[in-house]
């Protein structure tokens, strides 16, 4: 049995965490536990690593994570001459320790590292790479997972996530490592003594946070809108840099969530740190009952998403989604840059495939481009990078997707909740100088346009026969393609994986060209539509389900009898 031989491996190693040591010792005897740690390893892929922290390869620990920059040295060195790498990490357990063991393996294979002296965003390790002139980058998270979670999310010389192609040849190193004989590894301290590891300085984060305030539009109405927020970093990264920034756009009127201000791992006030959820914005909402702000926000831990909630007429505060935020900022980008006469020559957004189409009717009016994309952030990053080669990286004017991340510039290449904070509360701050709230702008958007309402559900799919679960879940939904959804019926299907798109009234195929992917679309009579894809990050499937009607109420039932209908059709 393999994962009792790799068990046994690593009992007879002389392990050097004691929290390791201690689980091996808690687990003997237990087959399904053994099992669920050593079945596979933690597949590195273009998300890097994630995982839940403990003893085993299937878990994050110090021997996965040397063994994995063992393979990323070496790759880096026989496709670079002199390879850098910068690092960062956000506040999870064992984050700090990840990040200097990268640092330490790094260093002993003759690869410059430079490490953030303290916690920092993933888009301040995105600009840290361009601007140090790295070949790649590794950021120790793992974004809004719950505490038992880390990672290692690894980025190609462009700032932006690894590609596949780099993926790869990482993951072809790493099958020919041994994670306890074949790794270089040296002391940190003195590696940082001999200059192979660098700190990075506060020249580069204040330059970071200067491109971000060279994307303000009407930094003017920040500085007399006297603005009051309140924000909570939940635990994480976000708290210096936010706050920062928004005390160099003139925001000083800020209140942070005190049992959520300094970094904890543990996360204890919420379970789950994602600002998609309402349980991680409850405290928020709590002191907004008593600080009366203009704006809630709030960030996860490594600072790439951003939540948001405002108030209405009777001074409750709404939260509002991705979609209705990422509409809202590229509304307001649009109208203010064409009104200042600042918008360049034939601009672009760029969308991910499962997020809002309320952005087109709003693209359309304004002449952008609006380029569809897979879901995950890198390949928005990706269009940047496209752009930049023709010497055109202007052209791009914000980029978002419907899971709260959202870039307006690109000075990186992933999502930035740093450059969210301050376009959202300038947005707030503008608009509140014409007399319109966040909401009034909202309703605008949709009595213009026509509501949209959307809901992601996921269904996890854990443990060893997880995945195996999701591949025939997803095998099952292509075999017995459904025709109608929630009393609608399906007038167009579309299999991402086979690159096809088709009419079924006519028949007509359409070729998608985007890459091949594992997500299946179904458009539906009246414009609803529904996504179902496998997560690329966490044991789960995601449907992403659509709904529009001229009214909130008439848009809300149908999304519910959406999800309910589909809830079955896949059997859970």
């Amino acid at each position: 049995m393999k994962e009792m031989e790799l068990y046994n491996q690593w009992k007879s190693m002389n392990l050097e965490d004691q929290d390791l040591i201690r689980e091996l010792a808690e687990i003997e005897g237990d087959q399904e536990a053994i099992k669920d740690r050593f079945y596979c390893e933690l597949k590195f892929g273009t998300a890097g690593l994630r995982g839940v922290i403990g003893a085993g390869t299937n878990r994050m620990n110090i021997y996965v994570v040397r063994k994995t920059t063992q393979a990323m040295a070496e790759y880096l060195k026989h496709d670079y001459e002199n390879p850098a790498v910068a690092i960062s990490y956000d506040s999870r357990i064992k984050s700090d320790v990840f990040a200097k063991e990268a640092a330490s393996v790094l260093a002993a294979n003759g690869v410059k590292a430079y490490i953030y002296r303290q916690l920092m965003p993933v888009p301040c390790l995105s600009f840290a790479v361009r601007e140090l002139n790295c070949q790649a980058g590794i950021m120790i998270t793992a974004s809004h997972n719950p505490a038992k979670y880390n990672g290692y999310k690894a980025y190609g010389p462009d700032g932006c996530q690894m590609t596949s192609e780099s993926a790869d040849k990482v993951l072809e190193y790493s099958a020919k490592i041994d994670a306890f004989h074949d790794i270089k590894l040296m002391d940190f301290d003195q590696a940082v003594a001999e200059s192979k590891i660098k700190y990075i300085s506060e020249a580069v984060e204040q330059k970071y946070l200067d491109a971000v305030k060279a994307r303000s539009i009407h930094p003017e109405a920040l500085e007399k809108a006297n603005m009051s927020v309140v924000y909570t970093p939940l635990n994480g990264a976000g708290n210096m840099p936010v706050r920062k920034l928004l005390a160099q756009m003139g925001v000083q009127n800020v209140h942070v969530v005190a049992e959520q201000e300094n970094p904890d791992g543990n996360f204890p006030t919420c379970p789950f740190p994602n600002p998609e959820i309402r349980e991680a914005l409850e405290l928020g909402i709590r002191d907004c009952q008593t600080v009366k702000p203009d704006i809630l926000l709030a960030t996860d831990p490594d600072c790439d998403r951003m939540g948001i909630a405002v108030p209405d007429k009777e001074g409750n505060y709404v939260l509002l989604t991705g979609n209705e935020v990422g509409a809202l900022l590229l509304e307001y980008i649009c109208k203010e840059r064409t009104a200042l006469g600042i918008m360049p020559k034939n601009p672009i957004a760029v969308k991910t495939i499962v997020s809002t189409n309320l952005v087109c009717p709003i693209c359309k009016e304004y002449g952008v481009e609006l380029k569809n994309v897979l879901t995950g952030f890198k390949y928005i990053g990706e269009q940047i990078g496209l752009l930049e080669a023709k010497g055109e990286d202007d052209r791009f004017i914000f980029g978002f997707e419907e899971s709260y991340g959202y870039l307006a510039g690109s000075y990186v290449r992933d999502k930035d909740a740093v450059i969210a904070s301050m376009m959202i509360c300038e947005m707030a701050a503008f608009y509140r100088q014409q007399g319109i709230s966040v909401l009034g702008a909202l309703n605008h958007l949709y009595e213009k346009y026509g509501v949209y309402r959307h809901a992601t559900i996921s269904f996890v799919c854990e443990g060893a026969s997880g995945m195996e679960r999701m591949a025939q879940i997803m095998s099952d939904i292509r075999k017995n393609r459904p025709t109608s959804i929630g009393g609608r019926k399906v007038i167009c299907y579309a299999d991402y994986n086979a690159s096809k798109s088709t009419d079924i009234a006519t028949g007509e195929v359409t070729e998608i060209h985007l890459p091949k992917s594992d997500v299946l679309e179904y458009i539906l009579e009246g414009g609803a539509t529904v996504i179902l894809r496998p997560s690329g990050t966490e044991p789960k499937i995601k449907a992403y389900y659509t709904a529009t009607a001229p009214t909130v109420e008439e848009a809300e039932q149908i999304q519910k009898e959406l999800q309910d209908d589909f809830t079955k059709i896949l059997g859970f």
